[in-house]
């Protein structure tokens, strides 16, 4: 089996395996591991304007080798880049930083700030061709029904946090009726050993003999999630990929199905992340 496509809401495809660069500092850092990732097979980066990375990914196109129109990018526009004429101006600088003519999904990172004029600008951005798709990154309270009354165009992705311990039944339910597939961040667990290590993923990494990460990547993959794990590893970065010849039963994906604790990795309340995430403000 080879990478495998989801068609999204506006008909594009988009990679369903990514490289996620969240925490690696610094755009050389940024730059080498996403090299090693091409050379891999990657061929989506998950990027962010907070991540203060989006020129490493940038050079790592350009030097790649690969035509442009083979990789996806997404990116994702903090809060202070929310608002009447500041959003436009925000994308034109992440344009830049990207060394891009156009980012092929763009999303709000956080649910805080002016995001219904922030929407209505990506919404413009897409109708000049600056944007392919757009989309949402943590909208998990009421603000998403808020977003979806105002918007022309709906979001083609929400990015949360999902992993089988969190598996998002109900977010998924809430957004199915708009064609929106979810993207999973912390896909393992932000590295909980007692999710990586749970006895059904020790049984089917030896039944396949793959890893326990990997069975959980490739359960991502058959419940048609989007997923980036990040590594700087060269070594994972080749094992995380290494996922398409082999695929879960029915009945193995029902047994994960089973795993869903509820539990969340990252908890905070809407108040504390919005006092917390409004006092950043990331550099150009």
């Amino acid at each position: 089996m080879k990478q495998t496509y989801l068609t999204l809401n506006n008909k594009l495809e988009i990679p369903q395996f990514g490289f996620g660069v969240y925490m690696i500092m610094g755009d050389d850092n940024t730059r080498n591991a996403c090299l090693e990732a091409f050379k891999q097979g990657y061929r989506h980066i998950d990027t962010a304007h907070a991540y203060q990375n989006e020129r490493g990914v940038g050079q790592a196109i350009k030097e790649s080798g690969i035509s442009r129109e083979d990789i996806w990018i997404t990116s994702k526009l903090w809060p202070s880049d929310y608002g009447k004429g500041i959003t436009t101006q925000a994308i034109d600088n992440m344009l830049k930083r990207l060394d891009t003519d156009y980012i092929d999904l763009l999303l709000l990172h956080q649910q805080f700030g002016q995001y219904i004029d922030a929407w209505k600008e990506m919404e413009q951005a897409v109708k000049e061709g600056k944007v392919k798709a757009i989309g949402l990154s943590n909208f998990e309270s009421e603000r998403l029904e808020e977003v979806l009354s105002i918007a022309s165009i709906y979001p083609a992705v929400i990015q949360v946090e999902c992993h089988p311990y969190y598996q998002q039944r109900q977010l998924e339910e809430r957004v199915k009726p708009y064609g929106t597939f979810i993207e999973s961040w912390y896909p393992i667990g932000h590295g909980d050993q007692g999710l990586i290590n749970e006895p059904l993923f020790s049984e089917l990494a030896m039944k396949y003999n793959k890893t326990n990460v990997q069975i959980i990547l490739r359960w991502h993959i058959q419940e048609n999630r989007i997923v980036f794990p990040k590594s700087t590893n060269p070594t994972h970065i080749k094992e995380n990929i290494d996922i398409f010849d082999f695929e879960l039963t029915k009945e193995e994906m029902s047994s994960i199905s089973k795993l869903d604790k509820g539990i969340r990795f990252f908890n905070m309340s809407l108040e504390d992340q919005e006092k917390q995430l409004g006092s950043f403000t990331p550099a150009d």
